[in-house]
């Protein structure tokens, strides 16, 4: 999609996503912004047609209220900080998306290779619960090929990182993995210490005689 007024139909592509900016350099690939519209889940994977995008949708919705709650939840239970934490970054990307998915359908028009989309038109490009998410953060940080002894991979481009992502997507990434990586931390386990009472006594005690 167009990160330029200055495209125009002649515009060839250069990369699968066309050329990004490089906002560290144009002689520094490994991040790019790019402008590409997801119409499904990650990694562009799609289902069902405009109603298995209305249930994807819907999906997101009711997990975010769920978050809600859950979120409360363990606040309320004091959970350790670092879960909660992790928990509102996944709760944070899940809002993003969502947000995307019901509104930008009505608020922006159709972005084409030869025309840059305009906000709050008469008509938007698709109805509520429709709308596409938004990605555009691609780090291609290594580049290279398959070794050729690799069954079917063999000498084939290989590329990480390849998918173009949003920051939504990194949120809910980055608390996913937190919480597997120091699941330990987060769930540790206090065994409970029950309070036995101390019966003292100046009996003195041997086999015949039970202290009660």
């Amino acid at each position: 999609m167009p990160l330029s007024y200055s495209w125009d139909e002649y515009h060839t592509m250069l990369t699968p996503y066309d050329k990004g900016i490089r906002p560290l350099g144009w002689n520094r690939n490994w991040f790019q912004i790019y402008f590409v519209e997801n119409e499904g889940m990650a990694w562009g994977w799609k289902f069902g047609g405009e109603l298995g995008k209305m249930a994807l949708t819907l999906f997101r919705l009711f997990a975010v209220i769920f978050g809600v709650f859950y979120i409360r939840s363990i606040i309320n239970k004091k959970y350790h900080r670092g879960f909660i934490i992790c928990t509102g970054l996944i709760f944070a990307g899940a809002l993003g998306n969502l947000i995307d998915s019901m509104f930008y359908g009505l608020i922006f028009e159709e972005s084409t290779f030869t025309h840059v989309a305009k906000i709050f038109p008469a008509k938007g490009y698709a109805g509520f619960l429709h709308g596409k998410v938004v990605d555009m953060l691609y780090y291609p940080i290594i580049q290279s090929h398959y070794p050729s002894w690799i069954p079917f991979l063999g000498d084939k481009e290989f590329e990480f990182f390849s998918p173009v992502f949003n920051i939504a997507d990194a949120s809910i990434s980055t608390g996913v993995i937190a919480i597997l990586l120091f699941q330990k931390r987060f769930f540790k386990h206090h065994p409970s210490t029950s309070e036995h009472p101390v019966v003292e006594t100046n009996s003195k005690v041997n086999d015949h005689i039970q202290v009660s």
